[in-house]
């Protein structure tokens, strides 16, 4: 006799397939472990990018000596502020200036008394700034007159300091806290207060803005020859970086930059834009030699912080500030 065979509908299921779960649910599971690989594929690529980035800027650092990404977006930003202070209402420039002149005074005044020099940083903060709108409203005259007044001020408040028990802190010598603060007087608001000079003159905001593009240039063409051809350097005692392949780099930039800028921007002959940038390029040059001079006899590696992938704001000004005085020297002489 046959057996009666079930009625009932039957489904089809893999023997193979765990107890309790659902050819669906198999499917979903396998397509979850598929995007979980993928996700972590693409982290691990992700992953490789960023070592492979970590390492190169480590190169770039190692051989120019700065975070280029972050040196490239701060001097972007400042940049921009001084090209509005400049074009847009010329008294804005004293603010840019003063803010400049602040930070500056007050990390090297930091950096001199770190090492030792007990120099009085709110005074000369306040003395520095003091001399901004002297030499914008005074010229020349004016900031040179505010400078002496800077130097008394700051001079007599470091005496009373040492006259006052309580107010007394270790220091090297009393002279050479006074030599100190007179230095920082007149490396800082004295040569930077030639460019607000300038500044106030009938076209003079050009002038500084040509002069400061020629000693971006100036660094740009260093820092991209050094970086690339750098081989010899120019004084391993003072600044190993610097090269003379990133010296002549600095003089075929800032001819190029002068020569054109002389002639669209500031209406004047070829020849003066090649002075004015053979000048600049041996200002910029001492004045980032001299600086390197000023933190190795401090013990320190960059005077502050303040400015990612600058080192400090005096790292930043250490070209401009010996070529403002150049540039105003030849700005008197070519406009008079």
């Amino acid at each position: 006799m046959a057996e009666p065979q079930d009625s009932s509908p039957t489904t089809d299921v893999d023997a193979s397939a765990p107890a309790g779960r659902s050819p669906r649910r198999r499917r979903g599971g396998k397509a979850r472990e598929e995007v979980e690989a993928a996700l972590h594929d693409i982290e691990n690529r992700v992953h490789d990018i960023e070592q492979k980035a970590r390492e190169m800027d480590a190169r770039i650092e190692a051989r120019a000596g700065r975070n280029l990404p972050k040196a490239i977006f701060f001097g972007l930003v400042l940049g921009l502020a001084l090209l509005f202070s400049l074009i847009v209402v010329k008294e804005v420039f004293m603010l840019f200036a003063a803010a400049l002149v602040v930070f500056t005074v007050y990390e090297l005044a930091s950096a001199l008394r770190f090492a030792g020099r007990d120099v009085p940083r709110i005074p000369l903060v306040v003395a520095s700034v003091a001399m901004v709108p002297s030499a914008f409203y005074g010229g020349a005259a004016g900031l040179w007159w505010a400078f002496l007044a800077a130097i008394a001020v700051v001079s007599l408040w470091r005496v009373a300091e040492m006259v006052k028990p309580s107010m007394r802190g270790e220091s090297v010598s009393l002279g050479t806290d006074l030599a100190a603060g007179i230095f920082v007087l007149a490396y800082v608001p004295l040569l930077s207060g030639f460019a607000v000079v300038m500044t106030a003159q009938p076209g003079g905001e050009w002038w500084v803005l040509a002069y400061l593009i020629v000693v971006i240039s100036i660094d740009t063409g260093a820092y991209a020859s050094g970086v690339l051809f750098g081989r010899h350097p120019m004084a391993p005692k003072i600044s190993p970086k610097k090269t003379w392949e990133g010296f002549a780099g600095s003089v075929v930039a800032a001819t190029i930059a002068g020569i054109l800028l002389a002639v669209l921007m500031i209406g004047t002959a070829w020849w003066v834009g090649l002075i004015l940038a053979l000048a600049l390029v041996g200002a910029a040059t001492l004045g980032d030699l001299t600086e390197s001079l000023i933190k190795r006899d401090l013990g320190i590696k960059d005077i502050s912080t303040w400015l990612p992938g600058h080192g400090g704001f005096l790292d930043r000004l250490d070209s401009i500030l010996p070529s403002t005085v150049v540039a105003y020297l030849i700005f008197s002489v070519v406009v008079g």
